[in-house]
């Protein structure tokens, strides 16, 4: 279902076609798409980067779309990864309280805080502080352009229905709809959310290596 379809269809739902409700369906989808994202793990929202972390700074700057951690590794000069564990910043300093001494291959992580040039981005510290030049590799969430800018997206393509219903529920919230029908919305939504989840967090995750992430059970 691309962007076009997904308009029409909510307009045809709600029987709706005033031009008001109709210039505020990309921010319904929008709403839809967020709530689905963050409801579950899909591949689709995961991507990857490289950067470069060495002997004179402990802290490295994240993507500007960045969301939250995947993973992160740390390569060394024969190319073996050392994934780094997420900690406190707190242990962090008292492991390694003088970065200028306290240095190796970095074995932890933490999400640091701002940017100071910029407090919109956050950066990580890791730990120890690089005893020389490492690239590192971040996995990471993020929210992919969305349907309403792009006309198609995976979730359009792929779980077209959870993003039916959830922007249906954002749209008939914009209408103050009947009860009755906020809820039967409300009911389909969730039961596609479900199903999307068992996929996500399931299916595509059986076979998983780190224990340690989120895995539904599949019957």
């Amino acid at each position: 279902m691309n962007y076009t379809q997904l308009s029409a269809n909510i307009q045809a739902y709600t029987e709706n076609t005033e031009s008001n409700f109709v210039a505020e369906i990309p921010v319904f989808v929008q709403q839809a798409e967020q709530r689905i994202y963050n409801s579950m793990q899909f591949p689709s929202i995961r991507k990857n980067v490289t950067g470069l972390v060495n002997s004179t700074t402990p802290y490295l700057a994240c993507p500007s779309d960045f969301l939250a951690v995947y993973s992160l590794a740390a390569v060394d000069a024969t190319g073996a990864y050392e994934y780094l564990l997420n900690k406190d910043v707190n242990f962090i300093r008292q492991a390694y309280p003088n970065p200028n001494t306290d240095k190796g291959i970095p074995k932890y992580y933490a999400l640091f805080g701002p940017q100071s040039n910029d407090v919109k981005e956050l950066t990580f510290i890791v730990g120890p502080t690089p005893d020389a030049n490492y690239t590192v590799e971040l996995h990471y969430y993020y929210y992919p352009p969305s349907i309403t800018t792009n006309q198609t997206s995976w979730l359009g393509d792929n779980f077209d229905s959870v993003l039916l219903y959830g922007s249906l529920v954002e749209a008939y919230t914009y209408m103050k709809g009947e009860p009755d029908m906020m809820a039967l919305y409300n009911q389909k939504f969730m039961e596609a959310l479900a199903l999307a989840k068992r996929l996500a967090d399931g299916m595509e995750r059986q076979d998983a290596y780190r224990s340690g992430q989120f895995r539904q059970q599949v019957t």
